[in-house]
């Protein structure tokens, strides 16, 4: 199995059936949903978050989580070393997660209060205590883990989120054991500066994390600031096929960093990967056919650029 401790290369990790898919009104039947994990599965990318454990009657988008899981488990339907990663709120999803074949669970605490409460009914230290619970189960049931600080760089309802906020709920996480921490910038406030500054304080706690971003486009700095974490030494990144997504517990809910558009980046910087950038631009515009409008994503309309 891919061992996130272990990586070398830039991670691109694809949320679009989680975070994209969320904030769509249009049901994707199951069938939809598994075409396109297909093309997901041969594209290259190293996860691909299939859904999250939630309540069917709030967001009924992702009531058929764990069908997708039980149907790419079995063997003749998943695709070589792809990790299959599920999005958790609580004891109850890590239960569900085990019983149909979740491989990486993605959890996480937001460093605003006001948002912590809107998205999980909890306060700040509330939510710390019982996400970092849950995190040491999954790591006793053997399966990998990683956990984000949301609100990270700002908060559409609070504004300004201090760094010794986030620095706090990163340090309990390291004092639990837990070495792989993502920064989610859930309102998409961040700019490539206060990223910079950001990791360079989180690159002084422990060397041995394995850092990675959440990056929202809400005010179009979302691959400027990945490219300002990529510098500082992350290597793991979570984005979105077409742009789709964005947290529907913010104050202004945007797309995320678009993953086709981050993958031509990467490949025009000259940073080797094997994706297969011709696969997420077919699938992007297969989301565009479905939902039938124009998406954010630039590259799936543009086409690429290659100067070989």
């Amino acid at each position: 199995m891919f061992r996130m401790s272990n990586m070398k290369k830039i991670i691109i990790h694809e949320v679009g059936l989680r975070d994209g898919l969320q904030m769509e009104k249009q049901t994707v039947p199951l069938e939809q949903k598994i075409e396109w994990i297909r093309k997901l599965l041969t594209s290259g990318v190293d996860i691909i978050q299939l859904g999250s454990f939630v309540h069917p009657l709030k967001v009924p988008q992702l009531a058929d989580t764990d069908q997708l899981f039980k149907y790419f488990n079995k063997p003749e339907n998943k695709a070589g070393s792809v990790v299959l990663s599920a999005l958790i709120l609580n004891e109850k999803g890590f239960e569900r997660g085990e019983v149909c074949g979740v491989e990486m669970y993605n959890m996480g605490v937001s460093a605003s209060e006001t948002h912590s409460m809107k998205n999980s009914g909890m306060t700040i230290t509330e939510a710390t205590q019982r996400i970092i619970g849950i995190a040491k189960n999954v790591i006793d049931a053997g399966k990998l883990v990683q956990v984000s600080v949301q609100s990270a760089f700002g908060c559409g309802f609070e504004g300004e989120i201090k760094e010794e906020k986030v620095l706090a709920i990163v340090k309990e996480y390291i004092n639990a054991g837990i070495k792989n921490i993502t920064l989610a910038d859930t309102a998409g406030h961040a700019v490539p500066d206060q990223v910079s500054k950001l990791f360079d304080s989180l690159n002084k706690l422990d060397s041995s994390i394995v850092w990675g971003t959440h990056f929202h486009n809400t005010y179009g700095m979302g691959i400027a600031n990945c490219y300002a974490a990529l510098k500082a030494g992350v290597t793991y990144f979570e984005s979105s096929v077409a742009g789709l997504g964005g947290c529907p517990y913010t104050k202004v809910a945007a797309g995320n960093v678009c993953t086709e558009d981050f993958v031509h980046s990467l490949k025009r910087s000259g940073y080797g990967n094997n994706i297969d950038l011709s696969k997420l631009i077919e699938l992007a515009k297969d989301f565009s056919s479905f939902f039938n409008r124009e998406l954010p994503g630039l590259v799936y309309k543009s086409g690429v650029i290659d100067y070989k």
